[in-house]
């Protein structure tokens, strides 16, 4: 028999029990014991019974409820699970829900977050967001056309920052692909978008390349009459060659004293993998020596204003130039190409050696993760032949 309006509104709960009315076609009317009135369908799916909720009463009435139960026969009749479409439109409501270009990119440098990019890299992904918010922030990610990507690139372009405008580029695209993996966009609008942007000048990092113009930098770091952190810090780079972020950073806590190594954890490093370094006897030295003056703070090249801060991304370039040394010279980058060309010049060491020192990582992840091991010894004996090249060198050999 089927229910009626003024049946289902005068039904009263049962102090003892739940206990069910039914209407017909499956569907039924579930009174509770504390008086809630809650919608069910049985149905059969691929041979298994299951139970659908089709909502409350009185916000669903008799009439809206027998309707989705006509909708769920409809999809069985079509080979869907009623169940498993309303948990898909509840997740695709969900996520259109926060479905604004600003709203998606937040959440998908979240989750580069949680997969644990380097601080470098997080800080660079969030600017790239804000080149992009006032523009593109608060457009519906779904609706954004390629045209409105090119007017957004183009204002950095008018700045003159032609690689942001290119990196901005990629990193939308990257929003529009989390966007359509996550239900709320069909097409990525960034993606063709790069032929409207100008090519960008590639500017390499500044490096002295030669054993005698290398000498003449390591006797001038030598004679360095700045703070004495920074002095330090111009000591150590040419001997460990790690990126100038990786190089400010340096905790005390990283260094094993031990086992004569520095381990740089994941989140510092621009690939996001652990990277170790050999320590040579020289490199040792200047650590103890300026752990008499930082040792008791947590870095070990701390800001020169607050030992809570670690030394600012332009001390190291400032120093060189105080030296004499224009950007077009000599930059805190190019120690690394520095290192990278003699010891590869001196035909001393294997190329992938010199490559796992740099920390420059192999497409192969399980090859780079070998490589690592298998290069670990030869890489301990490279560090310290490397130093005792730089003092021959700074000696004037």
């Amino acid at each position: 028999m089927s229910l009626s309006d003024a049946f289902v509104r005068a039904a009263k709960p049962n102090a003892d029990k739940d206990y069910k009315v039914a209407d017909g076609g499956g569907l039924y009317l579930l009174i509770s014991k504390g008086g809630g009135k809650l919608w069910r369908v049985r149905y059969r799916f691929a041979g298994v019974e299951k139970l659908l909720s089709v909502g409350a009463y009185p916000e669903v009435g008799l009439k809206e409820a027998r309707l989705r139960r006509d909708e769920a026969k409809r999809l069985i009749a079509n080979g869907v699970d009623p169940s498993f479409e309303k948990k898909r439109k509840a997740i695709t409501a969900s996520l259109q829900a926060n479905n604004t270009f600003k709203g998606v990119a937040r959440e998908y440098i979240e989750k580069l977050e949680v997969d644990g990019i380097a601080e470098a890299t997080r800080k660079k992904t969030n600017w790239l967001a804000s080149l992009l918010e006032k523009d593109l922030g608060n457009r519906p990610i779904a609706n954004i056309e390629p045209y409105e990507v090119v007017s957004a690139l183009k204002k950095i372009e008018k700045r003159g920052n032609f690689e942001s405008a290119k990196r901005a580029r990629s990193f939308a695209s990257r929003v529009f692909k989390y966007a359509i993996w996550t239900a709320r966009a069909k097409v990525d609008p960034a993606a063709d978008v790069g032929g409207a942007l100008k090519s960008p000048k590639i500017v390499h990092h500044a490096a002295i390349l030669t054993p005698e113009g290398l000498g003449g930098l390591l006797r001038d770091i030598e004679g360095f009459e700045g703070h004495m952190t920074t002095h330090a810090a111009l000591r150590f780079a040419p001997h460990v060659f790690v990126r100038p972020g990786e190089l400010r950073h340096a905790e005390w806590s990283e260094f094993d004293f031990d086992k004569s190594c520095w381990r740089i954890p994941a989140s510092k490093m621009k690939m996001g993998s652990e990277h170790v370094v050999p320590l040579s006897r020289q490199s040792v030295g200047i650590l103890f020596a300026i752990r008499d003056i930082t040792g008791e703070g947590k870095y070990v090249f701390p800001s020169i204003r607050t030992g809570d801060r670690p030394m600012s991304e332009n001390t190291i370039n400032v120093a060189l130039r105080r030296l004499g040394y224009t950007s077009d010279e000599m930059t805190g980058h190019g120690f690394r190409s520095t290192a990278c060309t003699l010891l590869n010049e001196s035909g001393e060491w294997q190329p992938d050696a010199i490559e796992a020192a740099l920390a420059h990582q192999d497409k192969n992840k399980v090859r780079g993760s070998y490589n690592r091991g298998q290069y670990w010894a030869e890489r301990v004996a490279m560090a310290q032949w490397w130093s005792d090249y730089l003092d021959r060198l700074r000696e004037g050999a």
